[in-house]
């Protein structure tokens, strides 16, 4: 078999030494434009596991490496005047020149052809002369345009700005993030070593302080002065160095482009590397995605019986790795660019915020590796939140949080999920047992289901309904039942279904209507959930006025029959919804439009709950932060602006849920997916928010909470599972404070000792 790599970088000199080794008899030729000794950028950096994979494929060269590598432990983060370390992240660097010399040398001794300072032809001159042609030719990769129509790219240009920059100061003890303000806003560095004398340093900044900054007509030697300046106190007199010498003026920064093709092969063409897909270089990652992807093609082609079946089944197997690393990518990107946003935060949290920005390193994952540092934070988490100076240590779930004078002792919230076993509107035995189970399970807050204002405003005939009095009565025995049994508080959520009432039960068929005894619906407009459902009318100002109405009288029901707290349904498309989201207010009037205007009976309604609620108990304000359908609904940041409204008007918290609001709907999933609008709303609005979505660890609910994504954590679908989920997290992560009723204590004694054993293997 004859091979021609194009492209003489990491990937493409890897892949060829994979081949050789397991087929010494191929033809593999690597043609690189530039000179065996070129190399642009400084520094590479590879995880203790991404060197484990190096030793198994090819022992020699990734002794050479190893021989060659500056290694460290710690992570630095210096902001607001302090620094602060964490230990136990296991990395090393090596210059990218060494590291191609090596790669170079090995490749040699295997017998590949190496041509340097040879311009490639286009790949498809290649093609008639090889029977396998890679396109290695990195980020900017001429392959891959060749065969734009074939490969199909997603290239996301990213807003900010960086630069890639050497110097002799010694950041040989810890991996180094420094954040410094500047008169043009903030600027950043990650700096890491990578040899005795030499690290690299990335500058990175916003476009927008760029701008400020004026780089764009600076020369390369005053941007290198500038930044210089900037980080003087931290470069200890040393200078910073540019290895791009081909490079002049503002052509030295970059936007980082976010690749990933959609097919990575083309008759006898195949894409590796950079070329096919990119990882940020935040998360240090790039390195290990060529070099496993260089494995994998080399197997495959080796192993499968043509080229056609090796190239799909490396697109299979190396696709989904290459997704999650591009998704902790973007996670840790998007953290970056939208870290002014944290920078106002507490040396503590900001530095917990970056270590889980990428959601690879979580909770327990930070504990084994520094658990000195974490259980530092999480005692300065505990003071923070009111527990007394010498109340033992637990992770940040179990903190207390206060809501006007409702005190919650832990944070972790039981979300609303409906039952549909109300008749006429009336909680039963089935509420009683259901809510009651899981405020025995320990939560700090227990939310009903959507709790209706009136008959028609129910979504099904099962809904449960704060309009009659023996409502009220229902819910009173439920409250005084969890007052006097348990250490919950428990929340009513009260909503009108607007457009999306008069369905089936949830486990029939959803969102469609009752085969018979249908009610008549309103909505913001006149537009149906979906072609099945009935079209709402337009509600008029009169029907307003007395839906408002009907809003206050459940709040005075909820707090005769004792809610601590109560929260507006806004979000999933009901009626308050409606008004909110373009995609269901298409109104002419003073109430649609533009924001403001779509706000003005939301607000209304909510104004009027709170006018009758007591002062000393909290509301809080359900809202679809996305309506996951473009620029043309809702958006993250157009729901901080409806979370800022709502806070005005004296919500206490807003309960971040997304999406729901229209069958267009094209939702993102994933665990915790919803927390970034959380997120957003919390650290740019400075509002307390409670995170929805996916949340099913213990793990999930501590990293939120620490990095400050979101106040309270809502654990929904595992609670239905389990009424008990909170304790069993609690031994899991080995906590041995929560309270457990106290006829259950032998079942607590047995789940302790059997995590506890677990525990012992695990670590064996």
């Amino acid at each position: 078999m004859k091979i021609a790599c194009l492209g003489g970088g990491p990937a493409g000199l890897y892949f060829a030494i994979s081949m050789k080794l397991r087929q010494p008899d191929t033809e593999v030729t690597v043609i690189e434009r530039n000179k065996p000794n070129d190399t642009f950028g400084w520094g590479v950096v590879l995880s203790d596991d991404a060197l484990d994979n190096l030793t198994i494929n090819d022992p020699v060269s990734a002794e050479q490496i190893r021989k060659n590598f500056a290694y460290w432990d710690d992570i630095a983060v210096v902001h607001d005047g302090q620094r602060t370390v964490s230990g136990g992240h296991g990395f090393a660097g090596i210059g990218r020149h060494k590291m191609l010399l090596i790669l170079q040398q090995r490749a040699l001794e295997l017998g590949v052809d190496l041509q340097f300072e040879t311009a490639a032809k286009p790949a498809a001159e290649y093609q008639k002369e090889y029977d396998l042609v890679v396109g290695c030719d990195g980020l900017n990769s001429a392959v891959r345009t060749e065969f734009t129509d074939q490969f199909k790219p997603n290239i996301d240009v990213r807003p900010c700005k960086f630069i890639w920059l050497g110097t002799h100061q010694k950041f040989d003890d810890a991996f180094t993030f420094i954040f410094e303000k500047t008169v043009h806003g903030w600027v950043w560095i990650h700096a890491y070593q990578f040899d005795d004398d030499t690290a690299t340093v990335i500058v990175e900044c916003s476009a927008e302080t760029w701008e400020a900054w004026g780089f764009e007509t600076m020369s390369k030697e005053e941007t290198i002065r500038t930044c210089e300046q900037i980080f003087a106190e931290h470069l200890d007199g040393h200078s910073l160095i540019s290895n791009a010498d081909h490079l002049r003026g503002s052509a030295v920064w970059i936007n980082f482009p976010r690749v990933l093709c959609e097919t990575w092969y083309h008759e006898n063409v195949v894409l590796l590397g950079d070329a096919s897909a990119t990882a940020h270089f935040s998360i240090g990652s790039g390195s290990r995605l060529a070099f496993d992807s260089a494995i994998a093609l080399a197997e495959f082609v080796c192993t499968e019986p043509s080229l056609p079946q090796a190239f799909e089944r490396y697109q299979e197997e190396r696709r989904l790795d290459v997704l999650r690393l591009q998704s902790a990518a973007r996670n840790s990107l998007e953290w970056f660019e939208d870290v002014e946003r944290y920078l106002d935060m507490d040396p503590v949290t900001f530095n917990y915020s970056l270590l889980t920005r990428s959601q690879r390193i979580s909770h327990e994952n930070l504990r084994l590796r520094d658990p000195d540092w974490v259980a530092s934070a999480e005692k300065w988490f505990q003071t923070r939140a009111g527990a007394p100076t010498d109340a033992p240590v637990r992770p940040p779930m179990f903190a207390p949080f206060k809501l006007r004078e409702m005190e919650l002792g832990n944070r972790i919230v039981v979300s609303p999920m409906a039952q549909y076993k109300a008749t006429d509107g009336c909680p039963n035995d089935w509420h009683l047992i259901h809510y009651g189970e899981r405020a025995k399970g320990g939560a700090g807050l227990v939310y009903t289901e959507m709790t209706c204002v009136s008959s028609a405003g129910r979504i099904t005939p099962g809904c449960t309904g704060l309009y009659a009095p023996e409502h009220e009565t229902g819910w009173k025995r439920l409250t005084d039942f969890v007052h006097s049994e348990t250490s919950s508080k428990i929340c009513c959520q009260i909503g009108h279904s607007g457009r999306k009432g008069s369905t089936q039960l949830g486990w029939q068929e959803m969102d469609a209507p009752l085969a018979d005894g249908n009610w008549d619906l309103v909505s913001a407009s006149a537009i149906p959930w979906s072609e099945n459902n009935a079209t709402p009318q337009e509600i008029t100002r009169v029907e307003m006025d007395v839906i408002r109405d009907e809003f206050v009288a459940s709040t005075e029901m909820a707090n005769r029959a004792g809610f601590d707290m109560i929260e507006l349904h806004a979000a999933h498309g009901y009626l308050i919804s409606s008004f909110i989201s373009p995609l269901s207010n298409q109104r002419s009037d003073d109430y649609g439009g533009d924001l403001e205007s779509r706000m003005r009976y939301p607000l209304e309604v909510f104004e009027a709950m709170r006018a009758v609620w007591p002062e000393d108990k909290p509301m809080s304000v359900r809202i679809s932060a996305n309506d996951w359908a473009g620029q043309d609904g809702v958006t993250p940041a157009e729901a901080v602006q409806i979370a800022a409204m709502f806070s005005a008007a004296g919500a206490d918290i807003i309960d971040v849920s997304a999406g729901q609001t229209s069958v267009e709907a094209q939702p993102v999933y994933g665990r915790m997916f919803q927390t970034p609008f959380s997120d957003q709303i919390r650290n740019q609005a400075g509002i307390a928010t409670m995170a929805v979505g996916n949340i099913y660890e213990a793990d999930h609910a501590n990293s939120i909470l620490m990095a400050g994504r979101a106040d309270l954590v809502c654990v929904g679908r595992p609670h239905l599972a389990d009424p008990y989920w909170i304790l069993r997290e609690a031994a899991k992560i080995g906590d041995r404070h929560a309270n457990w009723p106290l006829p259950y204590q032998p079942g607590r004694d047995q789940i302790w000792r059997l995590a506890d054993r677990e525990a012992e293997v695990i670590r064996a």
